[in-house]
Formats: structure tokens, C-alpha cells, sequence
């Protein structure tokens, strides 16, 4: 068959890599595809014309001529929120990219009667070579006990708690809450407001339980009737705002378990006249955009998440291509960002 002609400016193929390093197409595949049984003096000469071609591989090509398809899925819980999901899916994205992976996005809306199934379906649709899972989902038994019978390597970004045989990252949120409560406390606060998150998130027990410790650590008590439930969205934080703030006497501070609840704090706040911080002090958790983009800026916690997402993802390719892992749990701290929420009570 006679083959079309390179028009200039083209991209090389992997015929000009064949060519210039002087194999056939094949084994420039192998070597691609880091397959063993090629001669260490041959493998050079065909990465030398790669580097000096700028050649860039197919991801699909190389799936159909190795064992690997070069994708790697993240199942997430498709949530109304998508602001801490996005920068987790940004890290994600551009850590696969830089080793020649795709990203395939799988969202689940949950409770699912059909997880298990769903999520099988979906790793050998797509052949994925892995999988990256975030919370609630790492946290679900059904979903990791199928990737595991189909011998997925599998790394989870947040879960409520590390298991022995499981890899994942995530960073000290109960320390982060904490401290983060201690600074309002430190104002002079001592009635203090509290938005939990949904009870299927790992982050949402450890987040109170850094608001308790911190309550105690202080000789405050803990009054359950200033812990309101939450679903990590802006809804949820202004309707617990409101309960708050129906109290007699109301909470002078309010810490919620994310930056989207704080969000619904302060427009409750506002809707009934009150000031922020004069009136009533606010803080979030997880700095997204948001957090710097309202008025006043929100003090909140900033989460290592770029760090975090292109460890997992390394992690993973890691396990992808046999290698052993250096640890294979890893804990990650997070910064107090103080900006202009938080003030003396009145």
C-alpha cells in the first residue's frame, strides 16, 4: 500500500521514529510500551530519535499494541458542589498527562443499589489500568471490594481511615480543625457553632472531632445544640445557619466543615442583618476560590490538594508498572489561612 507523504509541520510518527533510530515499527512499540527482552544498546537508540524527533505516543495506539490501555479512571460521588472536586480533578488531570496517561471521569450519584456493578462496568469498559477514588466512594466496601476482585490497582485520596493493605493520601484534618478552631476560640468566642458535614465522608467525623478536641483542650463544653448537620454544599450551611441562629443566645462564631457551608452561612448572616465579622465570625474548610472571592475573604484551611492528587496518581503508576512503593500511606499537613472573617465577639 502506498503511504501518504509528511506534509511539513506534521507531527512525527512512529514511522519517523522507526526510521531514524534504524528498527522496525514494532520494536519501537516495545520499547514504547517498556517491554522487556530489548537490547539495552537498541532501546537507546530508539529513545534518542524519540527525544530528538519530539515524538509524542498515542495513548490508544500504544493500548492496541501492549497490554496497557494508558487510561486511568477516578470515580467520584457527583455532587452539587464542584469546587473542591475541581482542583482535585485539575492535579489529577495534568499528573496524568505528564506521563502520557488519560484521565476517564466516572461521576455516581449515591446511595446506588447498583454500585458494585456500576463501577465494575465502568473499569472494563473504559480498560482502565487503575483506578483513583474519592470520598465517599473510597470509603464504600462494594466499590473497593470489586476493583480489587478484577486486580485493579487502586489508590484512594481521602479515606476515613488508612487500611493496612490499601494505598492512599490524605492529609491531618482533624489536626487542621483544630487549630483552626483554637484561632477562633483565641478571639474570645466561646459560644461557638458547628456544621458537620455528611456522615459518609471520612473528613466530616475527623473535622468535629478537631472542633471537640480543641472545645476541650480550652475548657469549653460541648453543646449539641450548637452542631448542626450539613451536606458539604451551600444549602445546607445556610439552613444550619439558620437553626444557629434561632438559638437563644446564638453562637457569636460559627465554624463550618467547608468553605460551600460557610458560603450559606454568610448569606443567612446577611439576610438577617448581621455583619461578618463585627456581628457574627466565620470560618470554613478547604480554601477554594471561593474562600478569597466573597466579602469579607474567608478564614478557612488550605488543603495540599495539588500535592495530594499527583501522589495518588503517581502512586498509582507506580503499582501500574510494577514498581515497589516507598509507603503506601502518606499524610500530608494543611495550613491555617487567617484572613478577615474572624473578629472579636461584640
Amino acid at each position: 500500500m502506498k503511504r501518504h507523504r509528511k506534509a511539513p509541520g506534521d507531527a512525527p510518527t512512529i514511522f519517523d521514529v522507526a526510521k531514524m533510530s534504524g528498527v522496525s515499527i514494532k520494536t519501537v512499540s516495545r520499547v514504547i510500551n517498556k517491554e522487556p527482552n530489548v537490547r539495552q544498546g537498541t532501546r537507546q537508540k530508539v529513545m534518542q530519535a524519540v527525544t530528538k524527533l519530539n515524538y509524542q505516543p498515542n495513548a490508544a495506539a500504544r493500548g492496541l499494541s501492549g497490554k496497557r490501555s494508558f487510561v486511568i479512571g477516578l470515580v467520584y460521588e457527583n455532587p452539587n458542589e464542584f469546587s473542591y472536586l475541581g482542583q482535585v480533578l485539575s492535579s489529577a488531570l495534568s499528573a496524568c498527562e505528564q506521563q502520557g496517561y488519560s484521565l476517564l471521569l466516572k461521576p455516581l450519584a449515591l446511595p446506588s443499589a447498583t454500585l458494585a456493578e456500576d463501577v465494575k462496568r465502568f473499569a472494563l469498559q473504559a480498560r482502565v489500568d487503575g483506578m483513583l477514588l474519592l470520598p465517599p466512594v473510597c470509603d464504600l466496601k462494594e466499590a473497593t471490594a470489586t476493583l480489587e476482585s478484577l486486580q485493579l490497582p487502586l489508590v484512594a485520596i481521602s479515606p476515613k481511615s488508612p487500611q493496612p493493605s490499601s494505598v492512599s493520601v490524605h492529609c491531618e484534618e482533624q489536626a487542621a480543625c483544630y487549630q483552626l478552631t483554637e484561632h477562633v476560640i483565641q478571639q474570645g468566642h466561646k459560644r461557638i457553632g458547628f456544621i458537620k458535614g455528611p456522615p459518609d465522608h471520612g473528613a466530616s467525623a475527623m473535622r468535629y472531632a478537631g472542633y471537640k478536641a480543641a472545645l476541650q483542650a480550652h475548657g469549653l463544653p460541648l453543646d449539641s445544640s450548637l452542631v448542626k448537620p450539613g451536606q458539604f454544599d451551600f444549602a445546607s450551611g445556610q439552613k444550619a445557619t439558620a437553626k444557629l441562629l434561632d438559638l437563644t443566645p446564638p453562637p457569636t462564631a460559627i465554624v463550618a466543615s467547608n468553605d460551600d457551608m460557610a458560603a450559606g452561612t454568610y448569606f443567612e448572616a446577611q439576610q438577617r442583618g448581621l455583619k461578618i465579622p463585627d456581628d457574627l465570625s466565620v470560618t470554613g474548610y478547604d480554601d477554594t476560590p471561593l474562600a478569597s472571592h466573597i466579602w469579607p475573604p474567608l478564614t478557612t484551611v488550605k488543603q495540599p490538594i495539588d500535592t495530594m492528587a499527583k501522589e495518588a496518581v503517581q502512586s498509582l503508576l507506580a503499582m501500574v508498572s510494577g514498581e515497589p512503593l516507598s509507603q503506601a500511606s502518606m499524610t500530608f499537613g494543611c495550613k491555617l489561612v487567617i484572613r478577615h472573617s474572624v473578629a472579636r465577639p461584640a
